[in-house]
């Protein structure tokens, strides 16, 4: 009898099915095979590990201030500091500290990849720079006035969730209290050193103050971050009319704080080049030319020079400068500096750019600054992720002078 030779045998795969096996299995082995030589897993979840281990510095240790003193008013009242209050410990906050990386490279591709991923006009970049711009903290503090003895208290309390201003990625905040339109009479609060969220809880009596001049003042406070080496960096202000507050008894306010407002108007701009060379540690800072600077002599002109400041956990490294140029608010310089940075102090390093302006019989006068660095302004940070995205090419750029 003649028997099909396509025909199964009862029990035994039919052709389709072990053809069906036979794929799934090859493409099991390629998927396996291909996965093990990939390592784009491996560098993702490498470069997690290696963003949770960034070196943080911590500044000075010997920062503080001295005790206030009373200071007479042109009202004829007199302002008085009083103690804290006792038994208020402030939460400072704690660094942490890891050991350098081992490998130049690896961190170049960690800082540049980190570049990347917040690269210029990315959605990323702009909620980080909208946030700078906004979110500056708020500050608690409460205002009363005694009619019995003509004193205004203002008692400064605490702030919360200040923006850090150092490279350690924190600030050391103090408070400076003003009742305006008189700002040469301020008194402060201490320092608290590295703390985003400071607990002050110190009074201030204005002794001797008329109830009818108090209401025409503002309460002025304004935030500031102390450094030993350079110019204090606002942090943010406040200002509340006296005439709007109900001063009969204390009153206590929670206020965000705002941008610290520059009255001396606009002090130009410079523009500057950044070239970084991984394979040689060092940066070139070119500066090219300023643009409306503002006038400091009687002329109503300046002699514009710049002075160029290498700095390393807040201790000043190295200093350069450039040629003066006399009698002129749009200068040109075109001078070039190198600068040796280690790429593992890369991140604890910043630039600070002053134009000054010479004058023979007095001291030279600071037209505005510069700071540049992985934590500054939105420009000055784009400037440098732009100058470590870029390796070996230099990356110009305007930036505003600032007091």
């Amino acid at each position: 009898m003649y028997r099909d030779p396509e025909a199964a045998s009862p029990g035994a795969p039919t052709r389709d099915v072990l053809l069906v096996s036979a794929i799934i299995t090859v493409s099991l082995s390629v998927t396996i095979v291909v996965c093990g030589l990939c390592h784009w897993c491996q560098r993702k979840l490498g470069k997690r590990y290696k963003n949770s281990l960034e070196t943080v510095g911590t500044p000075d240790s010997g920062r503080g201030r001295g005790e206030k003193k009373a200071i007479k008013l042109p009202a004829g009242g007199k302002a008085v500091n009083t103690a804290p209050v006792p038994g208020q410990t402030p939460h400072d906050e704690s660094d942490r500290r890891t050991e350098p990386r081992s490998s130049v490279s690896d961190l170049v591709n960690s800082l540049t990849s980190e570049m990347l991923m917040l690269s210029p006009g990315s959605e990323e970049d702009e909620a980080h720079e909208g946030c700078s711009r906004e979110n500056l903290g708020r500050i608690q503090f409460s205002v009363g006035y005694n009619f019995q003895e003509s004193t205004l208290t203002v008692k400064v309390m605490k702030a919360q969730e200040l923006p850090a201003k150092d490279f350690s990625g924190t600030s050391d905040p103090f408070v400076k209290i003003y009742l305006l339109p008189d700002k040469k009479h301020k008194l402060e609060t201490k320092v608290k050193r590295k703390n985003l969220n400071p607990h002050w809880n110190e009074t201030f009596l204005f002794e001797g103050f008329p109830y009818e001049k108090v209401v025409q003042r503002v309460l002025y406070l304004q935030v500031l971050d102390y450094d030993r080496f350079s110019r204090n960096d606002p942090i943010g202000e406040v200002s509340i009319p006296l005439n709007k507050v109900d001063l009969t008894q204390m009153q206590t306010f929670w206020k965000d704080l705002k941008p610290c407002s520059d009255g001396s108007g606009s002090r130009g701009e410079l523009l500057l080049s950044l070239c970084y060379n991984p394979s040689a540690n060092s940066i070139i800072v070119n500066i090219i030319k300023a643009r409306n600077l503002k006038a400091m002599d009687i002329g109503g002109t300046s002699d514009p020079y710049v002075k160029v400041w290498l700095m390393y956990k807040d201790k000043r490294v190295e200093k350069k400068k450039t040629v003066t140029k006399k009698r002129n608010l749009n200068p040109i310089f075109n001078e070039s500096f190198a600068f040796d940075i280690p790429t593992e102090k890369l991140r604890e390093t910043t630039i600070i750019i002053t134009v000054m302006d010479k004058d023979k019989l007095s001291r030279n006068d600071v037209i505005g600054k510069i700071y540049l660095s992985w934590k500054s302004g939105p420009g000055e940070v784009k400037h440098w992720k732009d100058m470590i995205a870029r390796p070996r090419q230099p990356v110009a750029q305007w930036h505003q002078l600032k007091a």
